[in-house]
């Protein structure tokens, strides 16, 4: 079992930016897949971004694609999320999840069931 822990929400006027972290637990951690989901309030949770094991691959929904960036930094156990030109409709709870199956791999999955493992979230708020 990983344990992932989300940091960096917040509150940020439309335009802003926040950058979110995702600390891993475990010794396994640069050989699986990570995504970023969001849920708001009212809606089902969806997927913001994905990458693979070496960052080799990224994919992103398309409501987030050209103002999102997600990496990681294996050598930390982290991942993170860059989050520019943020929208009202970006207000959500954004949670880290591995991909655990999804090992050294040349690809990324994007269903909400693939992900094994989730944090608690962290609140993002993004005022007009």
């Amino acid at each position: 079992q990983v344990q992932l822990v989300e940091s960096g929400g917040g509150l940020v006027q439309a335009g802003g930016s926040l950058r979110l972290s995702c600390a891993a637990s475990g010794r396994t951690f640069s050989a699986y897949a990570m995504g970023w989901f969001r849920q708001a309030p009212g809606k089902e949770r969806e997927v913001v971004a994905a990458i693979n094991w070496n960052g080799g691959t990224i994919s992103y929904g398309h409501p987030v694609k050209g103002r999102f960036t997600i990496s990681r930094d294996n050598a930390k156990n982290t991942v993170y999320l860059q989050m520019n030109s943020l929208k009202p409709e970006d207000t959500a709870v954004y949670y880290c999840a591995a991909d655990r199956k999804n090992m050294y791999s040349e690809y990324v999955r994007n269903a909400r069931s693939d992900f094994d493992s989730w944090g608690q979230g962290t609140q993002v708020t993004v005022s007009s």
